[in-house]
């Protein structure tokens, strides 16, 4: 049986989203009308969602902040055109996904260290991890590259689905809107994602 207070704190939530969605295109509409003003606040607001999700996805936070400047930059020059028809954080992320994905294919163009070599480094990472003895901040530390090492190893589709589920708590409706996919597709994407993380850390995990 689910608590009462659980019930409630979802409804909390839920309204938490709605109003910050409303916030949201309501700033929007001022950014459509050249309101520079709410632009920063839309930015302020937005950036370090943004910049995380890129960061995850590429794994180089350098990199990260640039991307993340220029799906701003497109937000602004395509204000003109905005039409509140979905939450904006639907519309954010979606030009972020292109942004990155355009990333991910110049960088296969001209690739700086290939696929096996990344995934040898993954299991690297995770044989220094068993083998030391290191305290719970050097752990905690290890781990979370570790996670990171395993998402870089994912198909970029399962990569932005597992972050923007895992770290931006999005619903999967809003992740099949990004990604052009039905709800019932991001649930077996998310799973394959899943397991392929699980056996990507297992030997982590079995400490």
């Amino acid at each position: 049986m689910i608590p009462p207070d659980s019930l409630s704190q979802g409804d909390d939530t839920g309204d938490e989203k709605r109003e910050a969605n409303e916030r949201d295109v309501e700033l929007m509409l001022k950014v459509k009308g050249g309101d520079m003003l709410a632009f920063e606040s839309l930015v302020e607001i937005h950036q370090g969602a943004v910049i995380g999700t890129v960061a995850k996805m590429l794994g180089s936070p350098t990199e990260a902040e640039d991307i993340a400047q220029q799906v701003f930059i497109r937000i602004w020059k395509s204000a003109a055109r905005y039409e509140p028809q979905a939450k904006f954080t639907t519309w954010m992320f979606t030009i972020t996904r292109n942004l990155v994905f355009n990333e991910t294919r110049r960088r296969k163009r001209k690739p700086t260290i290939s696929a096996d070599e990344r995934e040898e480094d993954s299991h690297q990472v995770l044989e220094d991890v068993h083998t030391a003895t290191p305290d719970a901040d050097v752990l905690q530390s290890e781990l979370e590259k570790a996670v990171d090492e395993a998402i870089q190893a994912l198909p970029e589709k399962q990569r932005i689905a597992i972050v923007l589920r895992r770290y931006e708590e999005l619903p999967y409706d809003e992740i099949g809107k990004v990604l052009s996919m039905s709800v019932p597709a991001i649930k077996s994407l998310l799973f394959r994602a899943r397991t392929q993380l699980k056996e990507n850390l297992q030997k982590y995990l079995d400490q």
